[in-house]
């Protein structure tokens, strides 16, 4: 029978069998590629074939042409020595994932038609919530990524206690705070008013001093303070606010502390960072990304509260059944959780990927990227072309080329000469970054891959780019 968008069995196999060979392909030869060029959007856009077809194609010859096409026009993220950013690096295990989520048309916002879905979305969150040690009250959801996830901690704090929400309901952040929070209070109805821009300190972190002493001005002039966002690893620097300190000052003020960890809260797995992350289990609430330093495909974020009917308090409808269900037989419908109503199976690639290699190997892979950090930081002040300005932390490093015959201005412009020379080579892509108003070189390093020698060879490169380009 002619089904209409259906192919037939074998076609089906054989369309998924060489999807297969595709992506191992790329992940097996991704060292020997270059990172990665942008080319030209109007190159594209003809590339691409702009013209809507009316009739059918081969789709294994579609399949192909998408491939080489997109392979070649983006930048790899999951690369060993993509060093810019904070890195995507993935796993086949969680691609894998990804396919059977989508081949099998999960639906994962309601208990009636995802049963299944929800309780391995249930378990697997009960791990991160382990991790990060919260208590057996807390709980969350899978959302798209880290803004997603901020921007639902914020509205749960903003709605506890039936608070009202209007223009008197005041957030602490920082301006090395993330600027997806500014642009989740934004969605969320925040006033650029209602921002409380807190002063770091040298170590670029939340000053405490600074906090209370806002708090206790907004207080006398009749504001309501509602949430604190600290950050777990900052974009920029790594940098960890003082979380345990935080937490007693949230505590004492009545104030919701919720913690951005969608880069450095993976570290929790890791000894290598001492008490970097003491008070994590102290929070309200976290955000997480599993597809950044817990090596899964995009997208999938995670929020953690350590109360999760406050979840339900700021987004079910007439639910209240659901407060007896964190471990009863009651249905557990993720869309009272959160805002998705339609909601994909990003549980699964995560359930799956820490089944497949358990824990140690991420704890191991963690490790791994604060090492080679750490690694690069040796080689950079061993060396008398470069200035680090802020050390190995995590897995970031920031530095410049050090100059002593330059002014500070030409230093900056050779600093970012030197970074968007890497995006043409396409041997390693490094980024900038602005440290007190001055751009810096910034490697980070998450990727499980990534060695000792690509860092080495990075740097030789950069110091070949830096003589090229001053």
């Amino acid at each position: 029978m002619d089904v209409p968008l259906r192919l037939s069995r074998e076609n089906m196999r054989r369309l998924g069998y060489r999807a297969v060979d595709e992506v191992v392909d790329h992940v097996a030869t991704l060292r020997e590629r270059p990172v990665g060029v942008p080319p030209d959007r109007e190159e594209l856009e003809l590339l691409f074939d702009p013209d809507l077809p009316d009739g059918p194609s081969d789709a294994i010859e579609v399949m192909h042409r998408a491939v080489e096409q997109v392979r070649g026009s983006i930048v790899h993220t999951d690369h060993p020595r993509f060093l810019a950013y904070i890195p995507g690096p993935s796993t086949y295990v969680g691609a894998v994932a990804d396919f059977i989520a989508a081949g099998l048309n999960v639906f994962a916002g309601q208990w009636l038609v995802g049963s299944g879905p929800a309780v391995i979305e249930r378990i697997t969150i009960d791990w991160l919530r382990k991790m990060c040690g919260f208590p057996e009250t807390g709980g969350g959801l899978f959302v798209s990524g880290g803004t997603m996830a901020n921007l639902i901690a914020i509205h749960a704090a903003r709605s506890r206690g039936g608070r009202v929400a209007d223009d008197t309901n005041l957030v602490y952040i920082t301006r090395q705070t993330h600027s997806s929070i500014r642009k989740g209070l934004r969605f969320l109805g925040f006033g650029d008013a209602q921002l409380r821009l807190v002063d770091t300190d040298e170590h670029h972190r939340m000053d405490l001093v600074s906090l209370h002493e806002q708090i206790v001005r907004d207080r006398r002039a009749g504001l309501r303070p509602c949430c604190v966002v600290a950050t777990a690893g900052t974009t920029s620097t790594g940098a960890v606010d003082p979380l345990d300190a935080l937490a007693d000052l949230c505590a004492g003020d009545d104030l919701w502390l919720h913690v951005d960890g969608a880069y450095g809260a993976a570290a929790v797995l890791s000894d290598r960072v001492g008490d970097l992350l003491k008070g994590l289990d102290r929070a309200d609430s976290i955000a997480l990304d599993p597809h950044k330093w817990w090596y899964q495909p995009y997208e999938v974020g995670c929020v953690l509260v350590r109360d999760e009917t406050r979840l339900i308090d700021a987004f079910a409808m007439n639910a209240e059944y659901l407060r007896e269900t964190r471990h009863g037989t009651a249905p557990l419908n993720y869309y009272d959780l959160g805002p998705q109503l339609t909601r994909g199976f990003r549980a699964l690639k995560v359930w799956m990927s820490i089944k497949t290699f358990g824990l140690d190997a991420f704890r191991r892979a963690v490790d791994h990227g604060i090492a080679l950090a750490e690694h690069a930081q040796h080689l950079l002040a061993d060396s008398d072309r470069w200035e680090v300005v802020t050390p190995a932390q995590l897995a970031i490093i920031t530095f410049r080329p050090r100059s002593l015959d330059r002014r500070p201005g030409d230093v900056d412009a050779l600093t970012r000469r030197i970074a968007a020379a890497t995006l043409k080579d396409g041997f390693v892509l490094v980024t900038t970054t602005e440290i007190h108003d001055r751009p810096v070189l910034r490697l980070c390093v998450t990727n499980p891959e990534t060695t000792p020698r690509d860092i080495e060879e990075s740097i030789s490169l950069l110091e070949r780019l830096a003589h090229e380009e001053g």
